[in-house]
């Protein structure tokens, strides 16, 4: 079902894992708010803010997505233009601010989808996760509750005659109404609405933007207004982490976290995938080796139930081999691909869901680039890495999941070599998270890097690795 164009869906994805070491959150989204009259220009405002700020990491929220559904009666008046779409009541405010909260706590949101020809929400919904900056806008954006949640209060302040002639020309041609009906509408509903309940919420709008778009000096200083602010909040947490670990870090790994016992086979696996010279078959068949071992190990810190059932010779057996929650599988591309043959081979049937964090070449921080995942309720989830380095990647993935209604106690991070101070930054920020490693690489957080000495592994891997062996090769984390 078609939505109305002033509802734009402007949004790419991706954020910054804002959260501590200690595992709470230490940024929010920056949420805009922009109020003014029906037909002010405050969708153009917004698009003009999401243009100017050059980031990919921007949903545009219309508060036109949460006009209430309409009953027989309420929705006979709409058609006759008789109904007050103006009005407070109009909205589901209480639905529109949770949900606002919960995309400024960067959780996974369903935004309903409002038609304006048919008077009625569509029962298809958007999500919307990830944005690092929020810009909700709509006639009542500055009132309470929603002004409390915002971070800038922006009011488009455009004379009358310019915003009834624009409102004219949307019904008009883009919703499909005739002209004496939206007149009709705007006399008795929509200005009487603007002095009662719009109009004041100017004075408490921190910028105020008269004519729009079309005044450059308002336009830059509220764009400028909204970068300081924005600036503030930028921080590095790869810093962080290491400045967590100056003090050095415990010589005995975190309970939480499993490795495979060393025995002469498990180290002499590793022995062959970390020479340099080894062909990349040798590789990949005895990474693959290890990671079937990994996953089967990785499988005892399943929850399983009790079965009992009947042998060939017709005694009973009491066991434990059902998996009490299915398993899904989640890799981290793109070197988490190389363990989902791997993965398959213990869990044939689970389905595999993908997230890709890439490391921003300007601030050196993790951002989210893409997800698809399948259905996670109720499921427990591996995660795969090929490595795990400082665990900043790893804390992103993990807070993917968590906002999409994970319990952090259902994820297992299943990784091939894993540092030492990683293992102890992600086992303090998710304490109820089972780690998993085939090896743990000892080294020490003042190095240049932590990443363990595997070279790229997904790179080995799949074939197309440049060997320099007199030089590190840098691996994502």
């Amino acid at each position: 079902m078609p939505h109305s164009p002033m509802q734009p869906r402007t949004f790419a994805p991706g954020k910054a894992p804002w959260f501590n070491t200690d595992g709470a959150r230490k940024k929010k989204a920056f949420v805009i708010g922009i109020a003014g009259g029906s037909a002010s220009g405050k969708t153009t405002v917004a698009k003009k803010i999401l243009s100017e700020l050059n980031v990919p990491w921007v949903a545009i929220m219309s508060q036109d997505s949460f006009y209430k559904e309409l009953g027989p009666s309420e929705l006979e008046a709409a058609h006759n233009n008789n109904y007050d779409f103006d009005a407070p009541d109009s909205i589901d405010i209480e639905l529109l601010c949770a949900t606002l909260r919960k995309l400024k706590e960067g959780q996974r949101i369903q935004v309903p989808i409002y038609d304006f020809s048919t008077h009625s929400r569509s029962p298809e919904t958007e999500e919307m996760y990830g944005a690092n900056v929020v810009i909700l806008e709509g006639l009542f954006a500055l009132m309470e509750p929603i002004a409390s949640i915002l971070d800038v209060k922006v009011f488009v302040d455009d004379p009358e005659d310019v915003r009834l002639e624009r409102r004219l020309k949307r019904d008009v041609l883009e919703r499909g109404r005739d002209r004496e009906g939206c007149l009709k509408q705007y006399h008795r509903f929509v200005k009487p609405s603007f002095d009662k309940y719009i109009q004041p919420t100017l004075c408490t709008a921190d910028i105020v933007v008269p004519r729009g778009v079309d005044n450059k000096v308002a336009m830059a200083l509220m764009l400028e207004h909204i970068k300081q602010q924005m600036a503030l909040r930028e921080g590095s947490v790869r810093q962080e982490l290491k400045a967590a670990g100056a003090g050095g870090i415990p010589t005995e790994l975190p309970s939480s976290i499993s490795v495979l016992e060393p025995t002469l086979q498990v180290r002499g696996m590793h022995t062959i995938i970390r020479n340099v010279e080894t062909s990349r078959e040798d590789f990949v068949f005895y990474s693959e080796r290890l990671m079937r071992s990994l996953f089967e190990h990785a499988n005892s810190f399943l929850p399983y139930n009790p079965v009992e059932v009947k042998t060939i010779n017709g005694k009973r057996f009491k066991g434990g081999g059902r998996l009490a929650k299915r398993v899904v599988g989640v890799s981290i591309l793109t070197s988490g691909m190389s363990m989902e043959a791997s993965f398959r081979t213990v869990h044939r049937n689970a389905a595999i869901g993908k997230i890709l964090i890439q490391t921003n070449v300007r601030t050196g921080e993790p951002e989210l680039h893409y997800s698809k995942l399948p259905n996670l309720e109720g499921a427990s989830i591996i995660v795969m890495d090929s490595t795990l380095s400082t665990g900043a990647t790893a804390m992103m993935a993990v807070r993917v999941l968590l906002d999409h209604g994970v319990a952090e106690a259902d994820i297992i991070f299943t990784t091939m070599i894993a540092s030492k101070p990683g293992c102890h930054w992600l086992a303090n920020a998710f304490p109820s998270l089972r780690v998993v490693a085939s090896a743990i690489d000892d080294i020490q957080p003042e190095q240049h890097t932590l990443t363990p000495g595997m070279g790229d592994f997904g790179r080995r891997y799949f074939g197309n690795e440049r060997r320099n062996t007199t030089a590190k090769t840098p691996v994502k984390d």
